[in-house]
C-alpha cells in the first residue's frame, strides 16, 4: 500500500511541504502527516482501500479543514474543533480547506477481521462511516499514540500496545457500553507475567505476549495488571529496566553502552536521558554516588 505522501506526488496546489511518520502497534498502522500550505487546498485523503480512523491534531489557517465524500460537495456535518472521521474500506474521501497554512493529522489503519480475532470484540462499529465528529477521550488517546511514533523509549512497545488496546476498547464500547468488572490478576498470573518481563528486560515485549501468558484479553489484562501493581505494564517494565541498570552500574564496571544494551535501551545516550529523568542523576554520577 502506498503512503499518502507517495499518492500525493506531485503535491496538490498550494501544498508546499508534506511529511509522513509511521508506526505500528497491535497490527494497527499509525500514519502521521504534516502539511505546510499557502492557501486553498483540495486533495484526496487516500487510504480508500483501508478501514481507517483519522484525527485532526492541529490546524492553522483562516478557515477550517473538512473531509468530504465528493470532491466538490461540502461536508454536511458542521465544524467541530479537533474533529475525527471514520471511513470503512471502499469509501473515498477528500480533504478541503479554503485557506490553510499548516495541518497535522494521524490516520489509524485497521484490519477489522484480524483485530476482531486479536481482541475478541465486535468491531462492526468500524464499518460505519462518520464525518467530522468529536470524541475527546478518543482524540486524547490517538494524540498520545501519535506522540509515541519514532520514540526511542524502550517502553514504547508496551505503551503503544496499551494505547491501541484502549482505543479499540473505546470504539467497541461506544456500541456496547457495558464493560465487565475487572479484578486483580491471580497470584500465578502476576508471577508468570513479571517473571517473563524480568527474563526479557533486554528486548521489546508486546502487550499481546503478556496477555496470552495470563490467559486474558489485552484490554482485560491491562486493567487487571494496573489494579495489581499500581502501574501500567509499560511503566512497570521501565522501572524494572532502571532497577536492573542500577544493579549493573553499582555492581560492575560495564561501559554505559553495555548497560544500555543489557537493559533494552536504544543506546547510551537514550539510556542516559531516561535514567536522569527518573532518578535525577546521570548514570555516571549515580554510579559514583553508589560506590562512594
Amino acid at each position: 500500500m502506498k503512503t499518502r505522501l507517495e499518492r500525493l506526488v506531485p503535491l496538490p496546489e498550494n501544498v508546499r511541504a508534506f511529511t509522513i511518520h509511521q508506526g505500528k502497534w497491535n497490527d494497527i498502522g499509525v500514519d502521521i502527516t504534516e502539511a505546510v500550505c499557502t492557501g486553498r487546498v483540495l486533495h484526496p485523503l487516500c487510504y480508500e482501500d483501508e478501514t481507517r480512523l483519522n484525527v485532526l491534531l492541529e490546524e492553522i489557517g483562516h478557515s477550517p479543514c473538512e473531509p468530504r465524500y465528493r470532491e466538490n460537495q461540502p461536508c454536511s456535518a458542521g465544524y467541530t474543533p479537533r474533529h475525527l472521521y471514520m471511513a470503512p474500506a471502499g469509501v473515498e474521501l477528500w480533504g478541503y480547506c479554503a485557506d490553510i497554512r499548516y495541518a497535522r493529522d494521524v490516520t489509524l489503519i485497521f484490519d477489522v477481521p484480524l483485530l476482531e480475532e486479536r481482541f475478541g470484540m465486535d468491531l462492526s462499529c468500524l464499518q460505519v462511516p462518520r464525518l467530522r465528529y468529536s470524541d475527546d477521550r478518543l482524540w486524547t488517546l490517538v494524540k498520545l499514540l501519535a506522540d509515541a511514533v519514532n520514540s526511542e523509549d524502550p517502553a514504547a512497545q508496551l505503551y503503544g500496545d496499551g494505547l491501541t488496546t484502549a482505543i479499540v476498547a473505546h470504539l467497541a464500547n461506544k456500541r456496547h457500553p457495558a464493560e465487565p468488572a475487572v479484578n486483580k490478576l491471580a497470584p500465578w498470573q502476576l508471577r508468570r507475567v513479571t517473571e517473563f518481563m524480568e527474563q526479557n528486560v533486554h528486548r521489546r515485549v508486546e502487550l499481546a505476549e503478556l496477555a496470552t501468558l495470563a490467559g486474558l484479553s489485552q484490554s482485560h489484562f491491562s486493567r487487571a495488571f494496573k489494579m495489581s501493581t499500581g502501574h501500567a505494564p509499560y511503566q512497570w517494565q521501565l522501572q524494572l529496566r532502571i532497577t536492573r541498570a542500577k544493579g549493573l552500574l553499582s555492581g560492575t564496571r560495564a561501559p554505559l553502552d553495555d548497560v544500555a544494551e543489557a537493559t533494552g535501551f536504544a543506546d547510551a545516550m537514550h539510556f542516559g536521558r531516561t535514567f536522569r529523568r527518573l532518578t535525577g542523576h546521570t548514570p555516571a554520577r549515580w554510579r559514583k554516588l553508589a560506590k562512594s
